[in-house]
């Protein structure tokens, strides 16, 4: 059951559906196929002829687990009431209200003198709009009816309480709601087939990526590794799936095996740091604590908890080993192929690092002992600093203002030469420099040169600031090298095209050597809009329909509808997550933007579900916006972000799951509980996993072509406004220069005679959109 439900969650994430081996397919429809085809379709999905034969072979028990897996991934079962009922109607409430209400509430003796005061107006025009005649006048008027269950009490003449699920004042919810409008959905997503064959070959393909895992990629690994087992012709190629691969032996209690894997001590400090952190990635100690205490910050003084979460980071990151843990690691790095110098120079670069995990280890006691030899002598040449660092004798280079000496010691090193190629170009001069890289382009892996010509122009224009990614997720905008400015625009643009022609002439001879006997081609148009996916990894989880970065939704109607929802599993407690929308202007060249949020519920084109500040018990809460694009297309909007962010002190919540609907239908809204979720509709969703992350962009609406563009904007802020208007720009200009997959593929055609068709029956070769969402796009690197 267990191994069922894991291959049914990564198979819905490459719109799939999972039937085991031991479910023949029939042809006569079964009673129970199309019960099921019917729930699938109530929550937006289509099936394949040669899904639907499947599923009649399939037993009733394995019908309830699909039903039941999928409406764990769409959340159906938890609270999806927001704060205001029937919200698509403003409750007319101000920041006044809100001030009166702290008044009454700091000075409690004034309320006594409430009852004097009795705005019946409000309750008459609402009931009148509603058609409701006969209603109990006199109930609104009761003063401990005004005292709600969170403790405030609320004036008359404020806010109308009838419209609200809570407390208008403090955001805290007392009433659930379940979905109610279902099948509002006009455009299905179509689920084809996945049994364990095609389920191998995506664990396979995972395993040889040459590029790394998105988080969602990742956790489809996980789900698998129990399952299957790594093929002999499979190459494991990136160092952090790897680490997995590492785990799940290690789970199974295989020590063998996962010590076969490591290859360097910098293999071991990340499996080692994975296990104490859950990072792939080797996030320095300080790196860690200093973005914890940015996340407790708060604009409130008073409320500002970074220096006690500092503590708690510093106290969460020691280290303490058992001792047959200690021995297992003085094993694995006594084993070590390499020699004590050269391992000392790969443990350099973390060598604060080292010196705390050597001590907890008690790496020292076991070298002592017999057999540990090779320990030994790799801790005494660390200690005493008895090797060269490679990047010491580049630096020193640079410092002498060697040149020869610069490119002498890239060439050592191809892949590093990549990275630095740019900085040389302006530092050594383009000529020399292209003309060493080209003696060892050949060494260079194909993702990098990829990398290398996208990247081009963007660098070589004076103008404007670069997008970097930093080791945390978050987005920064850096300068330009300030070594561009000392040359002219000719000479920048010898530059960019001596990198592109170099590249582009490497590239073409990669595909001219890889054998292939295809006659024709198939290549999605979509493709030609989607980037490459090298450097920009998703760091949430995309538990169907995992999309790249970049990837284009034209939208089926005229309404979007964004959502949030948090709280799954958690206790009852104050828990501030934050839904937003970000419109922005351009008009004469100069950005400007207006916010839809918690602060200012309707905008131009937006209006929202009011903000809920604190969490129910265990199913958590929900908060909408309404987008209306014909709105903003009248008022001149060039783009709407769509921005999630947590208030509270601490990162974005657990679990904690965003996402957009859009339909040709009128989505409805529930006059009663003002749910408005609805499965059928929903175009994209992800997943919140990482754990430091503090603010979210997960999509632009590009408001004139009527699409929306996912993205993936992590970013430091309290709130929606700190993200950077120029850092989201800035990673628009980049998505733009990248090499698109249909490019990539487009240019593969040319180089290797291939014919374009338009017929996926007629092509030797389809690429499509579920040829790219399942990872093969790597199969082009190698």
């Amino acid at each position: 059951m267990e191994k069922t439900t894991a291959l049914l969650k990564v198979a819905l994430r490459q719109n799939a559906l999972y039937i085991p081996d031991s479910m023949a397919s029939q042809r006569a429809i079964q009673p129970g196929t199309l019960e099921l085809v019917a729930a699938l379709r109530k929550h937006g999905f289509g099936v394949t002829e040669s899904l639907l034969h499947a599923i009649n072979g399939t037993n009733s028990e394995h019908r309830q687990l699909i039903v039941r897996t999928i409406n764990e991934i769409l959340n159906v079962k938890l609270n999806w009431a927001p704060l205001i009922k029937n919200w698509e109607v403003p409750t007319g409430e101000s920041a006044i209200d809100h001030i009166i209400t702290a008044f009454y509430n700091q000075y409690p003796d004034l309320i006594k003198y409430d009852d004097y005061i009795c705005y019946w107006y409000d309750y008459d025009d609402y009931y009148e709009a509603m058609g409701i005649e006969n209603y109990n006048r006199e109930y609104f008027t009761h003063k401990h009816e005004r005292f709600l269950a969170c403790g405030h009490y609320i004036p008359y003449g404020t806010f109308p309480l009838w419209r609200y699920n809570g407390c208008p004042f403090c955001g805290t919810p007392f009433e659930s709601g379940k979905i109610e409008h279902t099948e509002q959905g006009s455009k299905l997503k179509i689920l084809d087939l996945w049994r364990e064959a095609e389920a191998n070959t995506y664990y396979q393909n995972l395993l040889a990526s040459k590029t790394a895992l998105d988080a969602t990629q990742s956790n489809s690994l996980k789900l698998l590794l129990p399952y299957f087992s790594v093929a002999k012709e499979t190459t494991i190629q990136m160092k952090e799936t790897l680490i997995l691969v590492v785990n799940s032996y290690l789970s199974q209690g295989k020590e063998t095996e996962a010590s076969a894997c490591f290859h360097t001590p910098t293999d071991i400090l990340r499996y080692l740091w994975y296990k104490k952190t859950g990072f792939l990635q080797i996030v320095p100690p300080k790196t860690i604590v200093a973005k914890n205490m940015k996340n407790h910050q708060h604009i409130m003084r008073q409320l500002d908890k970074s220096e006690q979460a500092k503590t708690e980071a510093q106290q969460a990151l020691k280290l303490k080993y058992s001792r047959s843990e200690c021995a297992t690691v003085a094993r694995w790095l006594n084993n070590l192929p390499l020699s004590a110098e050269k391992s000392c120079e790969l443990m350099h670069p973390k060598r604060e690092m080292w010196v705390r995990f050597i001590r907890a280890l008690r790496l020292a006691e076991y070298s002592k002992k017999k057999g540990f030899e090779n320990l030994a002598t790799l801790l005494d040449t660390f200690y005493h600093q008895k090797y060269e660092v490679w990047q010491g004798k580049l630096q020193q280079a640079y410092l002498n203002v060697d040149t020869d000496a610069v490119l002498v010691h890239l060439k050592e090193r191809p892949s590093q030469f990549a990275r630095s190629l740019f900085a040389t170009m302006l530092w050594v001069g383009a000529d020399d420099t292209i003309a060493a890289f080209k003696e060892v382009i050949d060494q260079v892996p194909m993702r990098l040169l990829f990398t290398l010509n996208s990247y081009a122009d963007l660098y070589f224009t004076p103008q404007g600031t670069r997008p970097i990614k930093i080791i945390t997720g978050d987005y920064v905008d850096a300068p330009k090298n300030q070594w561009v400015i000392g040359y002219n625009e000719e000479q920048l643009a010898q530059m960019k095209t001596a990198v592109e022609d170099l590249c582009l002439w490497t590239i073409r001879r990669k595909f001219a050597a890889q054998p292939n006997s295809h006659k024709t081609i198939f290549i999605d148009e979509q493709l030609y809009n989607i980037p490459l996916p090298i450097g920009d990894r998703s760091t949430t989880i995309h538990d169907f329909n995992a999309t790249l970065m970049g990837t284009r939704f034209p939208l089926e109607g005229n309404e979007i509808r964004l959502f949030m929802q948090w709280g799954k599993d958690l206790p009852a407690q104050h828990l501030d997550m934050d839904l937003s929308c970000h419109i922005i202007f351009e008009e004469e060249c100069r950005m400007e933007n207006e916010m839809c949020f918690f602060g200012r519920l309707t905008a131009t084109g937006c209006q929202h579900s009011g903000d809920i500040r604190s969490i129910p018990n265990k199913v958590g809460t929900a908060e909408y916006i309404n987008i209306d694009v014909n709105a903003l297309r009248q008022k001149k909007a060039k783009y709407a972000a769509f921005i999630c962010n947590a208030y509270s002190n601490g990162a974005l919540s657990p679990n904690l799951v965003v996402g957009w609907m859009d339909s040709k239908h009128k989505m409805k809204v529930s006059e009663r509980t003002g749910v408005a979720y609805d499965p059928s509709a929903v175009i994209h969703q992800v997943r919140i996993t990482q754990s430091l992350q503090k603010g979210l962009l997960f999509g632009i609406l590009d408001v004139e072509n009527k699409e929306i563009i996912w993205l993936e904007v992590p970013f430091q802020g309290q709130v929606a406004n700190d993200l950077s208007l120029e850092t989201v720009k800035a990673l628009l200009s980049k998505l733009q220069s990248k090499t698109t997959i249909g490019n990539l593929l487009a240019l593969k055609a040319e180089v290797q005679n291939l014919e374009l068709v338009t017929n996926k029956s007629l092509a030797d070769e389809v690429y499509d959109l579920q040829w790219a969402s399942q990872g093969k796009v790597n199969e082009l690197f190698l």
